[in-house]
């Protein structure tokens, strides 16, 4: 595509990263299949740590598998605070809530990530939460 034209055929990485932020309630749930479509069969999730990084739409639908099958939250919410576009790159600033189901308290914690999107879909991704507060708060 030329410089300066824009891909009118598929929704901006904005509007992409908004829907996969916003879908997180469902993952939990194990409703997969609509967040999936949303990932590049080619996805780089950079996970950092022990984990290394997970390559491709299985990994990440076996990540999400996980979450939803151990999910120890409910009332999950997600709020982005702030999003910011550059080119292929969306990053957001967001908050996230819900409430530790054995415990019945309540966490509420800021988080960022940033993908990168091609034709519709994420093919990378980088995440922060502030895993600390969420531990104080749930007094873990």
């Amino acid at each position: 595509m030329p410089q300066g034209t824009k891909d009118t055929a598929h929704p901006g990485p904005g509007e992409i990263h908004r829907r996969i932020v916003e879908s997180y309630a469902q993952i939990l749930e194990g409703r997969l299949e609509d967040a999936l479509e949303l990932i590049d069969p080619g996805v780089v999730d950079h996970r950092g740590g022990t984990q290394g990084d997970h390559r491709g739409r299985e990994a990440w639908r076996q990540k999400w598998e996980r979450m939803s099958a151990g999910s120890a939250f409910h009332d999950v919410s997600v709020t982005i605070e702030q999003n910011l576009v550059s080119g292929d790159t969306s990053v957001n600033r967001y908050t996230s809530r819900g409430t530790h189901t054995g415990s019945g308290r309540r966490y509420e914690v800021l988080s960022m990530d940033m993908v990168r999107v091609r034709n519709g879909r994420i093919v990378e991704h980088w995440a922060l939460r502030d895993a600390d507060a969420m531990r104080d708060q749930l007094g873990l």
